[in-house]
């Protein structure tokens, strides 16, 4: 019984800096750091203004528009603009160049 113990010991100490390690959220570095706030500043919200009477609307409403330029900037996710009329974004021609046998 003591070995079963002293085997679940070491398997615990040899296994905490493997699990410590696997933390995906990595410290951001100072220019991240600046990146985000010149972002925030670009979408409207000012720091150092004094008016802290309004700061979590002003920081939040900063932060969505941040989101939404960024979703847009991705390509992924957001609305699509315009209507679609189910033909498709190549030419017949261009198709036909890119997909015909020689």
């Amino acid at each position: 019984m003591k070995s079963l113990i002293k085997a679940v010991i070491a398997a615990a100490v040899l296994v905490a800096p493997v699990v410590s390690f696997a933390q995906s959220n990595a410290p951001l570095t100072r220019a991240q750091v600046r990146a985000e706030l010149v972002q925030l500043e670009k979408a409207g919200y000012r720091p150092g203004d004094g008016d802290q009477t309004q700061y979590p609307e002003q920081i939040q409403a900063a932060e969505a528009r941040v989101a939404a330029q960024n979703s847009e900037a991705s390509g992924y996710g957001g609305t699509v603009n315009g209507s679609t009329s189910g033909r498709p974004a190549v030419s017949k021609s261009d198709w036909n160049a890119m997909y015909s046998q020689p």
